[in-house]
C-alpha cells in the first residue's frame, strides 16, 4: 500500500492558483491533494500523470454513455458546423423534435397529453417546476418532499432538499418542505418485508388527512394546503435506495384523492440509469411532470427540461415567458439529445442495462458474502448501492468509506498486471453508501475489474 500521493510539481502550481484564484463554492475536494485530470474515454479518466482511474460513477450519472462517446461527440461537432448558437426566443429544429420525442413517448407510457419545456439544467429545471406547480394550484407554495431527497441548490431546489446545510447559510424562498419518511428497508423496522415497509409509510402519510389538526388538510372545502410531492423514484444523494415496487402505486393513490400532483424528478436516474428511460416506469404510476437533465446530452452541454402534463403547462395556463433563459434549448444540447434517443433506440438499450445491472449486482452480493462490513446491497439497472458498515454489518461507517475513496484515488491497484484507480462516490443518509453509476456502455470485463478493484479496496479498509 502506498503512502499519501504528492502532486507533482506542475499540478502544484496549479492547485496554487486554485487556492488563490477560484472559488470553492462551486466544488467540493474529496481528498488531498485533488486530481487534475486531462483527458477521458469510455469508462476511464487520466490524471496528468497519465495513470488510468476506472470510473463507477460518471460525474453522479451524467455521462451515462461514457466519456467522449464517438456518436454523441459526432453529433455536437455537426451541430457546431451548421448551427451552433441562436437565441432561445427564436425556434430551430431541435428542440422541436426533441419536445415531440419526449412528448410521444410519454403519451405511449402514460396515456397523458404533455409539453416540454427547456433550460439548462436539473437544478434551473426544478426551478420551472416549481413554477408550473405552484401556478397550477392558485399559488400554494407547500411541497411534499422525502427526508433523503435531494433536488438542487439553487434557492427553490433547496426548499425542497432535506439537507439542512444547503439552506443554512441562505434561507430559502417560501416555505420549506413538509419531509416524509423513505422507505428505506435496510434501515426500517424489523421483522417486516420491503412491501409491508411501503405500504406502512404510505399509510403513515396518508394519516395526515385524517383531521384538519394534522395540519395539511381543510375537509370542509377538501383542499390540501401543499401543491405536489416532490420524489426521487430511486433517491440518489440519499444512497441510491430503491423502493419496494407497490410503494409509488399506494402513494400516488393517496395523492390523487387529495389533488396533490406528483413530480418526478428524474435529473440522476433517467435516460435508461435503471434501464428505462424514466425511473418512475418502473412502479406503475402515471407523474404529473417529469424533470430531467445530466445524461440528456451526456454531460456534453447543459441541458435540461420538464415534462407536464397538457393541463398544467398549455400556453393558456403557462403564457409565453413564464420562466426563460438565454441558453434555454441551445441547438448544440437538443442535437446530442436527440442522437442519443436515436442511439438508444437501435437496440433493446433498456433490456441491455437490465442484464448488465443484474450481474454486476450478483458480484457486488459475492462480496458481501465474503466481507461482513457490506451490510446492504441492492440495485436496479445500472443505479447499485453497496453501504458500507462496522463488523456488525449495520452501524454506518463514514470513516471505511472515506478510507476507501482515498485509497482508490491512489492509482496504485493492480490487476492483470496494469496498475489503476478507481473513482467512487459516497451517498446515503450517513455517507456510508457507495453509489455506483458505471456507463452503461460499461463491458463486461470491465465490470469484472471494477468488481476486483472493489474487492482490493475491501481488503485494505478490512485490514488496515
Amino acid at each position: 500500500m502506498s503512502d499519501i500521493r504528492i502532486a507533482t510539481a506542475e499540478d502544484q502550481i496549479l492547485l496554487d492558483k486554485e487556492a488563490k484564484y477560484c472559488s470553492y463554492g462551486d466544488t467540493v475536494h474529496y481528498i488531498e491533494p485533488p486530481r487534475i485530470f486531462s483527458r477521458c474515454e469510455g469508462s476511464y479518466v487520466w490524471d496528468t500523470e497519465d495513470q488510468a482511474y476506472l470510473d463507477l460513477q460518471m460525474w453522479y450519472s451524467a455521462v451515462n454513455f461514457g466519456y467522449a462517446n464517438p456518436r454523441l461527440n459526432n453529433a455536437l461537432k455537426q451541430q457546431i458546423d451548421t448551427l451552433p448558437q441562436i437565441a432561445s426566443q427564436y425556434l430551430h429544429k431541435g428542440k422541436i423534435e426533441l419536445s415531440e420525442m419526449i412528448a410521444v413517448d410519454a403519451k405511449k407510457k402514460f396515456g397523458l397529453d404533455g409539453r416540454v419545456h427547456f433550460n439548462v439544467g436539473g437544478s434551473q429545471s426544478i426551478e420551472d417546476s416549481l413554477k408550473v406547480v405552484r401556478n397550477a394550484s392558485n399559488g400554494k407554495s407547500l411541497m411534499f418532499a422525502f427526508e433523503g431527497g435531494y433536488h438542487g441548490r439553487t434557492l427553490g431546489a433547496s426548499s425542497i432538499t432535506s439537507s439542512f446545510r444547503y439552506r443554512r447559510r441562505y434561507g430559502h424562498f417560501g416555505e420549506r418542505a413538509n419531509f416524509i419518511p423513505f422507505p428505506y428497508h435496510f434501515r426500517g423496522p424489523k421483522g417486516m418485508t420491503k412491501e409491508e415497509y411501503g405500504s406502512q409509510c404510505v399509510q403513515q402519510f396518508a394519516r395526515l388527512f385524517e383531521t384538519e389538526y394534522n395540519g395539511v388538510w381543510d375537509p370542509k372545502t377538501n383542499q390540501c394546503e401543499y401543491a405536489a410531492f416532490y420524489v426521487e423514484p430511486i433517491q440518489g444523494t440519499g444512497g441510491y435506495v430503491i423502493p419496494p415496487m407497490n410503494f409509488y402505486r399506494e402513494l400516488k393513490h393517496v395523492l390523487d384523492q387529495h389533488g396533490i400532483l406528483m413530480v418526478s424528478d428524474e435529473i440522476q436516474m433517467g435516460f435508461y440509469r435503471t434501464g428505462k428511460l424514466w425511473s418512475i416506469e418502473h412502479f406503475d404510476v402515471q407523474p404529473d411532470v417529469i424533470v430531467f437533465g445530466k445524461a440528456l446530452t451526456n454531460g456534453l452541454n447543459p441541458l435540461g427540461g420538464i415534462w407536464a402534463r397538457e393541463e398544467l403547462i398549455n400556453p393558456k395556463i403557462f403564457p409565453p415567458g413564464s420562466t426563460h433563459s438565454t441558453f434555454a434549448s441551445n441547438p448544440l444540447g437538443t442535437a446530442v439529445g436527440l442522437e442519443m434517443f436515436k442511439m438508444t433506440s437501435e437496440v433493446d438499450y433498456g433490456a441491455m442495462v437490465m442484464a448488465k445491472g443484474k450481474y454486476f449486482l450478483e458480484g457486488l452480493q459475492d462480496l458481501q458474502k465474503r466481507f461482513p462490513i457490506i451490510g446492504d446491497v441492492d440495485g436496479l439497472g445500472l443505479a447499485l448501492r453497496c453501504e458500507i458498515c462496522g463488523p456488525d454489518g449495520f452501524a454506518p461507517d463514514k470513516a471505511t468509506l472515506d478510507y476507501m475513496v482515498e485509497e482508490g484515488m491512489k492509482g496504485d491497484m493492480v490487476v492483470d498486471g496494469q496498475k489503476l484507480g478507481l473513482i467512487l462516490d459516497v451517498g446515503g443518509y450517513y455517507k456510508n453508501v457507495i453509489t455506483l453509476a458505471p456507463s452503461l456502455e460499461i463491458s463486461y470485463p470491465e465490470i469484472d475489474l471494477g468488481l476486483k478493484l472493489l474487492e482490493q479496496l475491501l481488503v485494505r479498509a478490512t485490514n488496515r
